[in-house]
């Protein structure tokens, strides 16, 4: 391992925005430019959670609520173990997101909103998910049939119906730079003391 990727200053880096924006395609292009240059990193997918952790959870307020704590949780433990951390979940209110900010130390949680227009959205439609929801009213997808908060003051707001993979990348790298989230002294961590706020 090299000696940039030893010091290389975790992170979590929370992408947000509606279904269909990109979060997923560039959560694993950071990922894949992080590895190049030997920094750990780990993606945490929303998709993926709900195959596993979150499985047993629905789409209620409450159940939606919920996910987002478990994946906070779950990006904690992974900052905690020296990982960037790349979350790309839709996490459509803004106390959730808010929540999971405050499980890190300041300045080492970037939350970027991805402003991808609804049209441009739906037209991508990945997973089918706006076509299902023309013909079920009651499939509570998110920016549709159910509320959708916009980030106040992400740290980052990129709109890929205007930007490119790589010009999105770029965006989000110099972000990195730019904001300090880069090597730092091994041991300058406080020991973690968050537990409390999982409740």
């Amino acid at each position: 391992m090299t000696i940039s990727a030893i010091e290389a200053a975790p992170y979590c880096l929370w992408m947000t925005g509606l279904s269909g924006a990109g979060k997923s395609t560039l959560a694993q292009a950071l990922f894949a430019e992080l590895q190049q240059r030997g920094t750990r990193a780990f993606v945490l997918d929303g998709d993926h959670l709900r195959q596993g952790l979150c499985a047993d959870l629905g789409f209620s307020a409450a159940d939606r609520h919920e996910n987002i704590r478990r994946a906070g949780a779950v990006a904690r433990l992974m900052f905690d173990a020296g990982l960037v951390v790349i979350c790309a979940f839709v996490s459509p209110f803004a106390a959730d997101r808010d929540r999971v900010r405050r499980l890190f130390p300041a300045g080492r949680f970037v939350e970027v909103y991805l402003s991808t227009p609804l049209a441009t959205c739906a037209a991508r439609d990945p997973k089918g998910l706006y076509a299902r929801a023309a013909r079920d009213a009651t499939l509570g997808l998110t920016g549709v049939q159910a509320p959708y908060e916009p980030p106040a003051e992400p740290e980052l707001t990129l709109d890929t119906s205007m930007l490119s993979v790589p010009a999105s990348l770029s965006a989000l790298l110099a972000l990195s730079s730019c904001t300090g989230l880069g090597p730092q002294q091994a041991g300058s961590r406080a020991p973690p003391a968050w537990a409390d706020q999982l409740q």
